[in-house]
């Protein structure tokens, strides 16, 4: 699929010239597909989870935050994908814009694909997504350590999807999600509030 088909949601849901959101016109660089964790203080907190597959960053809602115990099953419900150069942006999305509020990336990395098939063959990260269940290392600032997304509702039925981010037993325990309003953005080290004052103050 194109990157205008794939991103024709995203970008038929914004306004740019009100909005400082990236249209997207870049590329993510490196060898390793990117993630990306924002918390985004919109009519309800929440953490969006982003991952590079193939042009666009595809992306969940996660209520709660991913979490660093293997024991917490995070809800997770996808979202609109992204472009790429979305995983930069921080900011405040005007009020009356689609998801209007403060952003700051909480986290951001690479990510290594695990998924496989029954015969222990690697499987396409996409169709890995498609199937329902996906399996991954995450190599962020905060973040470390295998996760799977899974898929528990919806899909070909119509009914909404709604999935499940778990990060697995072993590996590296690395940080879980943070009270939201004090945590620190891994790009600027400003909270929410600090990002929100002083676009304030620039407006």
């Amino acid at each position: 699929m194109a990157d205008e088909d794939r991103l024709r949601e995203y970008r038929g849901k914004r306004d740019f010239s009100r909005t400082a959101e990236p249209e997207g016109r870049g590329a993510a660089e490196g060898d390793e597909p990117h993630f990306v964790v924002q918390i985004h203080d919109a009519s309800t907190m929440h953490f969006d989870f982003r991952l590079q597959v193939d042009d666009v960053l595809k992306s969940w809602s996660v209520p709660k935050g991913p979490s660093a115990d293997p024991h917490d099953k995070r809800l997770a419900m996808p979202t609109e994908d992204h472009p790429l150069d979305y995983e930069e942006f921080e900011g405040v999305i005007p009020a009356g814009e689609y998801g209007g509020g403060t952003v700051i990336v909480w986290d951001h990395g690479s990510y290594e694909p695990l998924s496989h098939d029954r015969r222990g063959r690697p499987v396409d990260f996409a169709e890995s997504l498609e199937r329902g269940h996906a399996t991954f290392r995450l190599k962020g600032a905060k973040l470390h350590g295998e996760y799977a997304l899974t898929r528990f509702r919806g899909g070909d039925d119509g009914e909404r999807e709604a999935w499940l981010l778990v990060k697995a037993a072993k590996g590296p325990k690395g940080q879980g999600a943070p009270d939201p309003r004090r945590a620190r953005s891994a790009r600027t080290g400003r909270t929410l509030g600090q990002v929100q004052a002083e676009e304030t103050r620039g407006a």
